[in-house]
């Protein structure tokens, strides 16, 4: 099939710890944006975000690790030998994903200011956040033309994300609590309006990517790319399920909806991974039809 590349082993460890990259990037960007949102959530809940972010920062360095061995050994076709060689590490180093890792290196380090209290240090966080987001810029379709408009695009889309995907865990959590239904409600009306900026924001840097309608269809990227989108779209009705079903249904008391609602969630989890895998694979063994 036109716009993709040859997958062997290494590719497909490519795409598994780009998958493990994206969670954990993400989670970690949406840590100081949950804080932000639910400053007055529950104070084991924003323990449990906390401790989120911090895990999602030390697997993000480690897999990040990873990720230049994986590159090394592709560019090197070496194997093995090629993902330790230092050489071949220092090409990697000096590459677009080298300047990756120094963006997220220093954003990382200021997204663990949220585990200070006080608005600074969210503020501090939240700057972090976005150094992260940028990150992603520096590597991948998004260096395509127009560069600057894809790059404010990508950043713009992640960190909408990171606030979605950082939110469902403490939200799994926040079923468990009394007053459940009031930060589920708050969550829904964030949500409501984040979803179409993140929706807009997707198809645009997608139509930008595609170019036409027949490429969708005739091209890799364009099948990975309906695969996602038809992910996505499960897991917004999941989302309107829950705010327009079940968050009602617990706010009336309804003996099974906190179980329904934490397990329609926890399908929102799975569905989430489903999207950053076809994410990775679309970003690692297909070329955009623009560039074919």
């Amino acid at each position: 099939m036109e716009g993709l590349a040859p997958i062997d082993g290494w590719a497909v460890l490519a795409i598994m710890a780009k998958s493990a990259d994206y969670a954990a990037a993400l989670l970690a960007m949406g840590g100081p944006l949950f804080m932000l949102a639910f400053r007055a959530a529950p104070v084991d809940v924003l323990r449990l975000a906390r401790k989120i972010t911090f895990v999602a920062v030390l697997v993000g360095i480690a897999v990040l690790a990873l990720r230049f061995g994986i590159r090394a050994a592709r560019i090197s076709g070496m194997g093995l030998d090629g993902a330790t060689d230092a050489m071949m590490l220092g090409f990697v180093w000096d590459s677009p994903l080298g300047t990756v890792a120094k963006w997220r290196g220093v954003g990382a380090f200021l997204v663990l200011a949220i585990f200070i209290e006080g608005i600074v240090c969210i503020g501090i966080a939240l700057v972090g956040a976005l150094l992260m987001a940028v990150s992603y810029t520096f590597i991948g379709h998004s260096l395509a033309d127009p560069r600057w408009i894809l790059a404010s695009l990508l950043t713009v889309h992640l960190l909408v994300a990171a606030f979605w995907i950082a939110a469902l865990i403490p939200l799994y959590r926040v079923a468990e609590h009394k007053d459940a239904s009031t930060l589920l409600h708050r969550f829904g009306k964030i949500a409501s309006a984040t979803v179409t900026v993140l929706v807009l924001v997707g198809m645009t840097f997608a139509w930008l990517m595609v170019g036409s309608i027949t490429a969708l269809f005739t091209t890799a990227y364009g099948w990975v790319l309906l695969t996602k989108v038809a992910f996505v779209t499960g897991l917004m009705g999941l989302a309107a399920h829950n705010k327009w079903r079940l968050v009602p249904a617990l706010e009336k008391g309804g003996t099974s909806s906190a179980t329904h609602l934490k397990r329609s969630i926890l399908i929102e989890i799975v569905a989430v991974a489903l999207i950053l895998i076809a994410t990775a694979g679309l970003t690692s063994v297909t070329t955009p039809p623009i560039n074919l």
